[in-house]
């Protein structure tokens, strides 16, 4: 949802830089895989010790390479097939790293076990909701939108984390409990969509 909303003002910014980009010879993919490394290091470094204002701090600065590498793409005239794998890819493995990071610093230092549930519930939840697209989309389904999709997650899960780490109290668990249960509602949406999607398709020939 937000994805749409934003993106005619985002592209305002990212555009001219990803011209600069290209002019200086860097490529989507390059972008796409700094962002990726960058994110899970801010993630892994900072949050699981407890520094929540920091690792939020680092993860979205990261996470905004995102944005830059579609620019990037349409500044070179177009994207190719691998790099659309490789940026799905990187995003699943930053988003895991963020909640795996969560969870480990409530499991750890956090001393919140109720609190880590609902990161692992975020972590599962969210690597379903991608996955149920993609897939749906290999078998010739359509499956779009959901109350949460990956620009959600990410506002809400760094939102809370960067509250709680400048010491606002129940902000992350507000957030990681809101989420967890947007998450599942969206995973259930995803899974109802497909099933209407397959409904729609015509039927297959009847086996000579």
């Amino acid at each position: 949802m937000l994805n749409v909303l934003a993106r005619a003002h985002v592209n305002r910014v990212t555009e001219p830089l990803g011209r600069w980009l290209v002019r200086i010879g860097i490529t989507p993919d390059a972008v796409t895989v700094a962002g990726t490394v960058g994110s899970v290091a801010a993630a892994l470094v900072f949050l699981p010790r407890g520094q929540l204002f920091f690792g939020t701090l680092g993860v979205t600065v990261f996470v905004l390479f995102d944005l830059v590498d579609g620019a990037v793409a349409r500044a070179k005239g177009k994207g190719t097939p691998f790099g659309a794998v490789l940026d799905s890819t990187c995003d699943r493995i930053a988003d895991g790293a963020l909640f795996a990071a969560l969870t480990w610093w409530a499991l750890g230092i956090g001393q919140a076990r109720v609190l880590g549930v609902a990161a692992l519930i975020c972590l599962v939840a969210g690597q379903l909701i991608s996955y149920i697209k993609a897939r749906a989309e290999g078998a010739g389904l359509r499956v779009v939108g959901g109350l949460v999709e990956r620009a959600e997650r990410l506002i809400l899960a760094l939102v809370g984390t960067g509250l709680a780490g400048l010491g606002v109290p129940y902000a992350l668990d507000v957030a990681l409990w809101v989420l967890a249960a947007a998450s599942v509602w969206t995973v259930g949406q995803r899974l109802a969509e497909a099933r209407r999607s397959a409904r729609d398709l015509p039927p297959e020939p009847a086996a000579q």
